[in-house]
């Protein structure tokens, strides 16, 4: 595939038109502390209805296909969210839909894509990799969505852009958790073409943070990737495809710890009664660290499909 490029304003702003029937405008709210080095908010994604921003994105793929080649049904290579999403929009559609998942996927995302009616096959993590680099499975019929490297589905995530400068034109800085980029370069392409003063961070766990290292390095590099409970970000490497957008896009990656991330997620259901998974834990990690800076910080809380077993371990003081 070749090198991407930011998304256009008008692309975002159809996307945003197409998504109306499917996914909620959801709420910005501030986090309730007194001691943050930013004024923070939280934009809750949450509160989906598949739990996840994923909903956007492939909302807006799917709108975007010519009826007749989703016939042959749909598949999407997701840890759980984007799974959803595609599944999701499957039954809304009436059309099969199956999902290569990474034999580390959470089962609360699992339960979720059964109560969709997808099928689902259940691959080790470097071919489950690999379908993302190839953006093919063999074994599987239908129209492949690729649930970061797709313009349509980046245009559905920059909706996000544009609905935090709707309700917060102040914003300074926006952390949105990075797993292939799709999210965070979505909204930068928003930003960028309203308020490009607005710095748009990527935040990984220090256990799969390619980004990172590959910024260091100035070029794409092979991350030792770990496998935590935080499930919905990270990987190998940075998808090539994606390299010059991130690169070009985002003001960096801000790197934290799993302890730092299950402190943050304990402390968004201590304070606001919102329950997130660890991807979407993560942006406020690093806002409270100081790592983005003062002024008025957006986290994206991208996500709350997370195991109770998991989250009551984390809540009584673990890291699952």
């Amino acid at each position: 595939m070749q090198p991407l490029s930011a998304i256009p304003l008008e692309a975002i702003r159809r996307a945003q038109e197409r998504i109306r029937p499917s996914a909620l405008r959801t709420p910005l709210v501030p986090l309730n502390v007194t001691d943050a080095p930013a004024q923070i908010f939280l934009k809750l994604e949450n509160l989906q209805p598949i739990g996840s921003f994923k909903i956007r994105g492939a909302s807006n793929a799917m709108a975007a296909a010519a009826p007749a080649s989703l016939a042959r049904g749909v598949y999407t290579a997701s840890a759980g969210n984007m799974a959803q999403g595609v599944a999701w929009n499957a039954r809304r559609m009436n059309i099969p839909c199956t999902v290569v998942v990474p034999d580390h996927a959470p089962q609360a995302k699992l339960d979720a894509i059964a109560r969709l009616n997808a099928d689902v096959i259940k691959v080790p993590f470097d071919r489950w990799w690999q379908v993302l680099e190839e953006r093919m499975y063999p074994e599987i019929d239908g129209v492949f969505i690729h649930p970061v490297s797709d313009p349509l589905v980046i245009a559905g995530n920059g909706t996000i852009g544009l609905e935090i400068l709707e309700d917060l034109p102040t914003v300074d800085g926006v952390i949105a958790p990075y797993g292939g980029g799709g999210l965070s370069s979505g909204i930068a392409s928003a930003l960028r073409a309203l308020k490009p003063d607005v710095k748009v961070f990527a935040c990984e766990a220090d256990t799969a943070a390619p980004l990172a290292a590959s910024l260091k390095a100035g070029h794409p590099v092979v991350f030792d990737y770990v496998p935590s409970f935080v499930d919905g970000m990270g990987g190998k490497s940075v998808l090539p495809e994606m390299w010059p957008l991130v690169r070009e896009l985002l003001e960096g990656s801000l790197v934290v710890s799993l302890s730092e991330i299950a402190t943050a997620l304990a402390l968004l259901v201590e304070r606001n009664r919102v329950v997130a998974e660890g991807a979407g834990a993560a942006p406020l990690a690093a806002a409270l660290n100081g790592s983005a800076g003062t002024g008025t910080i957006v986290c994206v809380i991208s996500g709350g499909n997370i195991d109770l077993a998991r989250l009551v371990q984390i809540l009584s003081g673990g890291i699952a």
